[in-house]
C-alpha cells in the first residue's frame, strides 16, 4: 500500500471511530429539557423556603461576604455586581443589577432587602446605571443571612467549583409571602403578591400551634395581600381561591377622595395607585381618553407628587359633572383599577409546585424548624468543645507552677504536650490550648472569668440539649423567634380590603343594585342616555326640545343594548354606563345625554344607524343594504364579545337600515334613490346566521341604490316621507321637495322585484335625498336637532313634493310599545346573587351626568 503524504486527502477509514450517529429529534429534546430545567431551577422560580431566586440569593450572600452590613457605608453597585458575577453568577451584569434594583425598591418589595442610595428607579422610570448608585444590605436582609456560619443550610459549589455558596438562605421570616415574587420560566410562570409581615408570621405561628387548622383559620390572620403602594383590593373571593388552590385573582383600586381644589371646582385626589402602576401611565391614559372623547367631565390633571407628601394626583372636574360618576368611569377605563393574577408556583425539593397559603406556610415552618435544629446542634457542639477547653484551663491554673515547670523542662512543644497530658490527665485539645495560652491569662481574675464562663456554658448546653430533645420546645423556640422578628420589623397594613366596591370588610350590609327597567335612547344629533321613566315614554311623542329620538330600546339598568352601524357591525353597550335623564314635565329631554363618541369609537366612514336589544326572545333583526340586499339575522349573539359582524357585505356595499322585528309578521320596506318603493312580508325572508351575506331584496335600476330600509307593522297607520333633490348638491345643503303619503297607497310586490314609484321628480331634481317609512304621527328634525313641521299626508303615491324650507336631518315616529316581559317588578335586593353587582350603586343613588354640550 502506498504511504499517504501530508498533502493527500484523508482516507474515509481514518474517521470511522470519530463519527457518532445521533438522532436529531432526541438530541433537540434532550437539549431543550436541559435548558428548561436550568431556567426553572436556576433562574426564574423562587425557592419556597427562602423565597429567593438564585440571583437574589447570590447577591445577598455576596454582599454579606463583602461585609456590607447596615451599619457600614454604601459601596458602588457596580462593585457588588462585579463581585457577584465573578464569584457566583456568571450570567451578565444586566440581570444581576436588575435583581439588585428590585431588592431595593420600596414600591416593589414589602420589606426591601437592599438599602439603595441614589436613583434606583420609580414606577415610571428605570434606575440609573450601576456606576452611579450605591448599595448595602438592609436590616431585613440580616434576618435572611444570619446564622449562615452555623451550618444551618447546605453549601454547594459555585459555577467553577472554586468557591462554596449557600443552596438556600436561613430566612428568619417567610420572605416568599412577605415580598412576593414574579418570574416566567419554560411552560410555567409565577406571580405572587406581597403580604404584611405581622399577619404572615401570625398565621405561621398559628399553624405551628395548630397543624390541623383550616384555611379560614389562617385567613383570620392573613385576610389578603398587603401591597407596598397601599391602595384598595376590591372583592375577596379570588383571594380565597388563590389561598386554597394557588391560583386566583383580585382587583386593586386607587385610593381617592373628592374635595374642593378651588372654591368653585371639585377634584378627585389620588393618593395611592394599584400595585406597580405609575402616575405617568394613569395621566397618559386619561389624556388619551379625553382627547378621543371617550371620557368626559375632566378639565385638567396635575401631578403634585413629591418626596415629602408622596403620590398626589389632582384630577379637576368640569362644572356640572358629578365627581363620583367621573370616578367610576376612571376606574373602568384607566389603570386606576387593575387586576392582579395570583399564580403561586415555587420550588419545593427542587420541583415546581403550585401552593396554597397553608402549603406555603407549612413548607416554611418545616424549613425554619430544621434551620433552628441544625443551628442548635452546631451551637451545642461548639459550646461542649469550649467547655472542655475551659475545664482543662482551670486545671492548669490550679497547678500553674507545676505546669510551667513541665513546659520548661521539655525539649520541644510535642514533648511538653505529651508530658502535660500524662501529668495532669488532659486531652490533646486541652494540652494544645494550654501551650498556646498567653501568660497574661494566668491571673486570679482570669480564673474567676473562667469559672463564670464554665457556669454559663453549662447552662447553655443544658438549654440546647432540651431544645434538641423536645420537639415542642423546638417549635416554641421557632415561634418565639418569629414573634421577635414581627415586633422588630413589622409595620401596619397599607392596603384596604373591600368585600365590594366602596364597602369595607367590616360592612355588614353591602349595597345592592336593583335591576329596574329602563329605556336607552339615541337622538338624531348622536346623544345617548337612559331613563327609568317608562310610564311616560309610550304615550309621549318622539320630538323633544332641540332634538329627536331616533331609537329607543327597552332594557334594564344592568342590561345591555347594541348599536348597529353602516358596516353591519353590532356593538354591545352597557345601559349602566349611560347618563340618566331626569323627567321634565313627564317627557325626558335628551339635552342631558352624552355624545355617542364617549362610548363607541367609530371610523369616519362608519355611521351609527340604530339601537336594538339583545333579547334572545326577539324574532331577530332585518337589515337592508345600499345594493338591495336583505337579511334576517338570528339572535345567536355571542356573549363573550363586545362587537361582531351581522352580515358579510360585498365590496362597496353598506347597511342603510336595520330594525328589530317584534312579531316576524312585519312588512320589509326598501326606498331607492330613483324613487322606487318596495315592500314585502318579512316571513318570506329566511333567517340566516351572522356570517351569511343575505339575499336579493329589491331589484335596482342601473346607477340606483337603496337610501332607506325598515320594517313596519302593516296593521297600523303608517306614513311614507320622501324628499327629492339634485345629486350634484352637497349633502344636507338642499331643502328639496318634501312629500308625505299614507303607506296604504303602495301595493305589495314580491321580494327581488323593482317596486313602485313613490315620488315624482321636478325640474332639476334627479334623486331622493331622504326616505322614511314609519308609524303616525311622524315628526322631522333639522341636522342640529331643531324640530320641523311636515306637510299633510296626500293620497298621491307618485306625486311630486312641496318645497321644504330647511334641509331635514332625521324623521322619527312614535316610540315603540313596551314589552311586558321586560317591565316585570324589580327583584328584591336580598334575592340578588352577590356576583359583582354589589359593586355598583342602585338607580336611585346613581350619579346623574350633566347636560352635554354635544
Amino acid at each position: 500500500m502506498a504511504r499517504r503524504t501530508s498533502s493527500s486527502p484523508p482516507h474515509p477509514a481514518d474517521f470511522t471511530e470519530r463519527i457518532v450517529d445521533i438522532d436529531v429529534e432526541e438530541e433537540m429534546q434532550g437539549a431543550f429539557l436541559e435548558y428548561a430545567y436550568s431556567v426553572i431551577y436556576s433562574r426564574a422560580l423562587p425557592d419556597a423556603r427562602d423565597g429567593l431566586k438564585p440571583v437574589q440569593r447570590r447577591i445577598l450572600f455576596g454582599m454579606s461576604e463583602m461585609g456590607l452590613r447596615p451599619e457600614r457605608g454604601h459601596v458602588k453597585s457596580s462593585r457588588v455586581v462585579g463581585e457577584v458575577m465573578g464569584k457566583y453568577h456568571p450570567h451578565g451584569d444586566g440581570s444581576i443589577y436588575d435583581a439588585l434594583v428590585r431588592l431595593s425598591q420600596s414600591f416593589t418589595m414589602r420589606l426591601p432587602l437592599v438599602d439603595g442610595h441614589g436613583n434606583f428607579g420609580s414606577l415610571d422610570d428605570g434606575p440609573a446605571a450601576a456606576r452611579y448608585t450605591e448599595a448595602r444590605l438592609a436590616r431585613a436582609a440580616m434576618l435572611m443571612t444570619e446564622s449562615l456560619d452555623e451550618e444551618t443550610v447546605d453549601f454547594v459549589p459555585n459555577y467553577d467549583d472554586q468557591l462554596m455558596q449557600p443552596g438556600v438562605m436561613p430566612a428568619a421570616f417567610p420572605n416568599l409571602l412577605v415580598n412576593g415574587a414574579s418570574g416566567i420560566a419554560v411552560g410555567m410562570a409565577t406571580n405572587m403578591a406581597p403580604h404584611n409581615l405581622v399577619e404572615v408570621i401570625g398565621a405561621a405561628r398559628h399553624l405551628m400551634a395548630n397543624p390541623q387548622c383550616s384555611l379560614d383559620d389562617l385567613m383570620k390572620f392573613v385576610p389578603g395581600p398587603d401591597l407596598p403602594c397601599g391602595g384598595k383590593i376590591v372583592g375577596l373571593e379570588g383571594i380565597r381561591d388563590a389561598y386554597l388552590t394557588g391560583r386566583g385573582s383580585f382587583r386593586t383600586r386607587a385610593t381617592t377622595r373628592i374635595e374642593h381644589v378651588t372654591p368653585r371646582k371639585l377634584g378627585i385626589i389620588v393618593t395611592e395607585l394599584p400595585y406597580l402602576v405609575g402616575p405617568e401611565k394613569v395621566i397618559e391614559k386619561i389624556k388619551d381618553l379625553v382627547q378621543s372623547k371617550k371620557l368626559q367631565g375632566i378639565s385638567d390633571v396635575k401631578d403634585l407628587t413629591d418626596r415629602k407628601h408622596g403620590l398626589h394626583l389632582v384630577i379637576e372636574i368640569k362644572g356640572g359633572f358629578h365627581p363620583q360618576a367621573v370616578l367610576e368611569h376612571l376606574f373602568k377605563m384607566t389603570p386606576m383599577e387593575d387586576n392582579f393574577g395570583i399564580n403561586n408556583v415555587a420550588l419545593v425539593d427542587g420541583q415546581p409546585r403550585t401552593l396554597g397559603l397553608k402549603d406555603l406556610l407549612r413548607v416554611y415552618v418545616e424549613f425554619r424548624t430544621d434551620v433552628v435544629r441544625r443551628r442548635s446542634a452546631y451551637r451545642l457542639r461548639k459550646r461542649e468543645e469550649r467547655l472542655h477547653l475551659v475545664e482543662g484551663l482551670l486545671i492548669a491554673i490550679l497547678d500553674i507552677d507545676e505546669v510551667i515547670q513541665v513546659i520548661r523542662a521539655s525539649d520541644d512543644a510535642t514533648i511538653a504536650k505529651a508530658r502535660l497530658m500524662d501529668v495532669f490527665d488532659l486531652s490533646d485539645p486541652q494540652a494544645t490550648y494550654i501551650l498556646d495560652l498567653q501568660l497574661r491569662r494566668l491571673t486570679k481574675f482570669s480564673r474567676v472569668e473562667l469559672e463564670t464562663e464554665k457556669a454559663e456554658l453549662e447552662r447553655q448546653i443544658e438549654a440546647l440539649r432540651a431544645i434538641l430533645g423536645d420537639e415542642k420546645l423546638l417549635l416554641k423556640t421557632v415561634s418565639n423567634e418569629l414573634a421577635q422578628v414581627a415586633k422588630a420589623h413589622g409595620t401596619p397594613r397599607r392596603t384596604v380590603l373591600l368585600e365590594s366596591a366602596g364597602q369595607p370588610v367590616t360592612s355588614a350590609t353591602p349595597l345592592k343594585l336593583t335591576d329596574d327597567p329602563c329605556w336607552v335612547l339615541l337622538s338624531s344629533t348622536g346623544l345617548m342616555a337612559r331613563t327609568t321613566n317608562v310610564e311616560a315614554l309610550p304615550s309621549t311623542g318622539s320630538r323633544h326640545k332641540h332634538d329627536a329620538v331616533t331609537a329607543a330600546v327597552q332594557t334594564t339598568v344592568r342590561g345591555h343594548v347594541a348599536l348597529i352601524t353602516s358596516r353591519g357591525r353590532m356593538i354591545r353597550l352597557a345601559a349602566l354606563d349611560l347618563p340618566i335623564l331626569p323627567p321634565t314635565n313627564g317627557t325626558p329631554s335628551l339635552s342631558g345625554g352624552a355624545p355617542l363618541g364617549a362610548f363607541v369609537d367609530l371610523p369616519k366612514d362608519e355611521q351609527p344607524l340604530t339601537l336594538t336589544s339583545l333579547s334572545p326572545q326577539s324574532p331577530g333583526l332585518a337589515l337592508g343594504t345600499a345594493q338591495g340586499v336583505v337579511k334576517r339575522v338570528t339572535t345567536d349573539y355571542p356573549g363573550n364579545k363586545d362587537d361582531w359582524e351581522l352580515i358579510s357585505l360585498k365590496s362597496g356595499d353598506r347597511v342603510v337600515g336595520a330594525v328589530e322585528l317584534r312579531t316576524g309578521n312585519e312588512d320589509l320596506v326598501f326606498i331607492t334613490s330613483d324613487a322606487q318603493l318596495l315592500h314585502f312580508p318579512a316571513a318570506g325572508v329566511r333567517p340566516q346566521g351572522r356570517t351569511a351575506g343575505g339575499m336579493a331584496g329589491i331589484k335596482l335600476a342601473v346607477g340606483a341604490h337603496s337610501v332607506f330600509f325598515t320594517a313596519v307593522n302593516p296593521e297600523v297607520d303608517n306614513l311614507v316621507v320622501t324628499s327629492s333633490g339634485s345629486s350634484g348638491a352637497l349633502p344636507g345643503t338642499e331643502p328639496g321637495s318634501l312629500k308625505v303619503t299614507p303607506y296604504a297607497e303602495y301595493p305589495a310586490k314580491g321580494r327581488a322585484t323593482g317596486g313602485v314609484r313613490c315620488h315624482r321628480f321636478l325640474r332639476g331634481e334627479d334623486t331622493l335625498v331622504l326616505g322614511w317609512v314609519g308609524g303616525s304621527p311622524a315628526r322631522a328634525a333639522a341636522a342640529n336637532g331643531v324640530a320641523l313641521e311636515l306637510p299633510e299626508a296626500t293620497g298621491k303615491r307618485d306625486g311630486s313634493g312641496l318645497p321644504a324650507a330647511t334641509p331635514i336631518g332625521a324623521i322619527v315616529g312614535p316610540l315603540p310599545e313596551p314589552r311586558e316581559t321586560l317591565l316585570a317588578p324589580s327583584p328584591d335586593p336580598a334575592d340578588l346573587a352577590d356576583d359583582g353587582a354589589a359593586l355598583l350603586p342602585g338607580p336611585e343613588s346613581t350619579p346623574e351626568f350633566p347636560a352635554s354640550r354635544g
